[in-house]
């Protein structure tokens, strides 16, 4: 590095890079930059070695989690109840309502300001004896569940979340049974709140059972939902819709679009269509149900204007409608308007564009001609002169 600056942590510049400083003309720009690039490496440097340093010190410490808006009660290790001690928070002094009962120390009414990692010293030598790492939060209260199939017959996945946030680590355990067998729960490799099951049997008569339950170190709720197969099926938004106008056509427009990707046998379990569109300049949609077809002529669209069109799906006989797809425009055709040429450029055309045709053998009218007829008039007198003198 060049220039004069130099990192309190450690860093030097070695002998190679002396060498170049002193073999190379450097500018004053140059220092300057290879400063303020020296500076800021020193600065992350030592940002990272306080963020290592206080994994280290955590790494220790126990972790005590407590419940939003009570008393908690911290314990300096295993000293006895007249031992005098000091504590930190975060390396300063501890600034929340607070209560010293000997190596006890008493936190009032804890929010998520109290977090942090508390540190405890004995007196008078300032030795450390303990730390304690508080994360204060609330216990779960129970989860929201909803499930659904998406790939019938295939099978269908549960998600879950909570309401209310609880502040610190909350897991999820899921059992799912149908007719008092435990299925195999699989979890999502995306979705962290979120499982999938397979069918066991189609068109059962037994309904199926999900019970979610969540937990910390506070405490733990549970939700079930009980359901038919079929009463869960919903596909995915039909795919790649495209609109087009008919040509010659002012009031039509072709769609088209593809079945969901994820329904895996549309063969046997063929889907239906509801296709919906209007004009942009009003609200209402109209609407057309087809049994299977992927595909929709709209033949009373106004002519000009542009149309909003989306497309949804339902299996022919179980389930619900799926979401609608992603919106597309289109506008029917319009014809081109013929080009009107005014009278004006028409004479402007006539004057400046010559004849590609061969020229005319009547005289043409205008200055050209005069010109021609008063240059002849002195050769026809000289002529006529000549003749009477002969």
């Amino acid at each position: 590095m060049y220039g004069s600056s130099s990192c309190s942590l450690g860093l030097s510049v070695s002998r190679e890079e002396l060498m170049i400083n002193s073999t190379h003309n450097i500018t004053e720009p140059d220092k300057e930059m290879a400063n303020i690039v020296t500076s800021v490496c020193c600065v992350v440097l030592a940002a990272v070695v306080v963020v290592f340093a206080q994994r280290r010190s955590q790494q220790g410490a126990k972790i005590q989690y407590e419940r939003i808006g009570t008393d908690v009660t911290m314990q300096c290790g295993s000293l006895d109840s007249d031992a005098s001690v000091t504590w930190k928070v975060n390396g300063t002094d501890v600034k929340a309502r607070q209560a010293l009962e000997g190596p006890r120390l008493i936190l009032m009414e804890v929010n998520l300001s109290s977090n942090g990692l508390y540190s405890c010293f004995e007196n008078p030598n300032g030795e450390r004896r303990d730390q304690i790492v508080l994360r204060v939060g609330t216990p779960p209260k129970e989860p929201t569940v909803a499930c659904r199939s998406n790939t019938y017959p295939k099978g269908f996945y549960c998600s879950w979340h909570l309401q209310d946030p609880t502040y610190i680590p909350t897991d999820f355990d899921v059992h799912v049974k149908h007719n008092q067998k435990s299925l195999e729960v699989q979890k999502d490799a995306v979705h962290k709140n979120r499982c999938h099951v397979k069918f066991p049997e189609l068109f059962s008569t037994f309904k199926y059972r999900v019970n979610v339950t969540a937990m910390n170190a506070l405490g733990k709720a549970s939700s079930a939902i009980t359901f038919d197969d079929y009463a869960i099926v919903k596909p995915d938004p039909p795919e790649k819709v495209v609109a087009k106008p008919i040509p010659n056509n002012a009031r039509r427009l072709e769609v088209t679009w593809n079945s969901p990707s994820t329904w895996p046998d549309v063969e046997n379990f063929p889907l239906k269509y509801f296709l919906r569109y209007r004009p942009l300049i009003r609200d209402q949609w109209q609407h057309v149900e087809l049994s299977d077809s992927t595909f929709h002529t709209i033949t009373d669209a106004y002519a000009g204007k542009e149309y909003i069109i989306q497309v949804a799906a339902k299996d022919t006989e179980i389930g619900t409608w799926s979401e609608w797809s992603v919106a597309v425009h289109a506008t029917p055709w319009m014809e081109e308007p013929k080009q009107v040429i005014s009278t004006t450029e028409a004479e402007v055309i006539v004057e400046t564009t010559p004849s590609s045709g061969p020229p005319s053998a009547k005289p043409r009218l205008g200055i050209s001609g005069s010109s021609t007829i008063l240059c002849s008039t002195p050769l026809l007198l000289a002529s006529l002169l000549l003749s009477l003198m002969w």
